[in-house]
């Protein structure tokens, strides 16, 4: 894991076509099983056959142009940063007497700003921050597994 962390960190293009790939691949397998689904249930109902079609080109779309797919995952990203953000704000200004309630301000502002700087650099910035985010991820989640089976061994 860490050494995959390192990969996202320093390649970051490289993780989030693999990542985008994976989910292509995952929508396909979803799209197989929702249609296996209306063809058991023998559904005569041509509506029931949206889901399944939708989820099989949604798929084939990722997986054929992961970089469409990594570019919606960055716009996704920056959505959740927005909402966040906002959070974080709202709950500063309703700590506001209490001590250390800049800090959730400061949260909420830096969470915005990293919000519009995704969305600015969209759809070019989804490759790097994806990649970035997971390899940090990746590569604190295996130092912590290291570390963890370091103590157990001694």
């Amino acid at each position: 894991m860490v050494l995959i962390g390192l990969v996202g960190i320093f390649l970051p293009q490289l993780i989030s076509l693999t990542i985008s790939i994976l989910i292509g691949w995952v929508l396909l397998l979803a799209g197989g099983v929702a249609g296996y689904q209306v063809w058991y249930n023998y559904s005569h109902n041509w509506q029931n056959w949206l889901k399944p079609l939708l989820l099989l080109m949604a798929g084939l779309l990722v997986v054929f142009n992961p970089t469409a797919g990594a570019a919606a995952l960055g716009l996704l990203l920056a959505a959740i940063l927005l909402l966040d953000g906002y959070a974080n704000l709202t709950l500063a200004f309703t700590l506001k007497p209490l001590p250390g309630w800049g800090w959730m301000l400061l949260n909420g502002l830096l969470t915005l700003l990293l919000s519009v700087l995704i969305l600015l650099g969209w759809p070019s910035s989804s490759l790097v921050v994806i990649g970035i985010i997971v390899g940090i991820s990746l590569f604190i989640d295996g130092v912590t597994l290291l570390m963890l089976g370091w103590k157990a061994a001694h």
